[in-house]
């Protein structure tokens, strides 16, 4: 098994959080993970990126070269498109449809969906899913439960990563999340 990720988005939207829940399944699991990350210019909405890669080989770099990519989960349409010379031939993309427009000159919706339906792609308004599952915050939980589909962890592992990651926070928070990812989790089996 062997699995590279990119996982995309703007700065506070929780990609460091997908990257900490999967990597704690993958981990419970017994699969080998490697994990780089990028912030740019986070605290002002700036793209923020991780690569992670599982196997159950060892791996030797954190870093996915251009191509290479099975997965591409964005919590930004913008941010998704931004990575997909990293996806490899049949690769996915699973993305949130609401972008963030901190820039100007941001690129139309119809333009981003024109462009993302050229490749495989879940896209839906996570958003929204998030909103309906109690919290606003947790479109990034919501975009994880979609992908799960293709990440070849058992998706047990994942909740408990889900509640390990957040059980600090209280129950409540917890099962917030955990709604919202079996939302994108149902959303997603849609489209398979």
């Amino acid at each position: 098994m062997k699995k590279d990720i990119i996982i995309s988005g703007v700065g506070g939207q929780g990609i460091l959080s997908i990257s900490a829940v999967i990597g704690m399944a993958a981990l419970e699991n017994n699969l080998h993970m490697k994990q780089a990350e990028v912030h740019g210019m986070s605290q002002r909405g700036g793209d923020v990126q991780s690569n992670l890669r599982i196997s159950s080989d060892p791996i030797w770099s954190d870093l996915i070269q251009k191509h290479k990519a099975d997965l591409i989960i964005s919590v930004e349409p913008m941010e998704a498109l931004r990575y997909v010379a990293y996806l490899k031939p049949g690769g996915w993309i699973i993305t949130n449809t609401t972008p963030e427009k901190n820039i100007p000159d941001y690129t139309s919706d119809d333009e981003i969906a024109t462009e993302l339906a050229k490749y495989k792609t879940v896209a839906f308004n996570a958003d929204e899913m998030a909103r309906q599952s109690g919290s606003a915050r947790s479109g990034n939980m919501v975009i994880l439960g979609a992908a799960s589909h293709w990440l070849d962890i058992p998706v047990e592992s994942l909740e408990q990563a889900i509640a390990n990651l957040f059980g600090r926070k209280g129950d409540e928070v917890v099962a917030t999340n955990l709604k919202a990812f079996r939302a994108g989790r149902d959303e997603a089996a849609k489209h398979l």
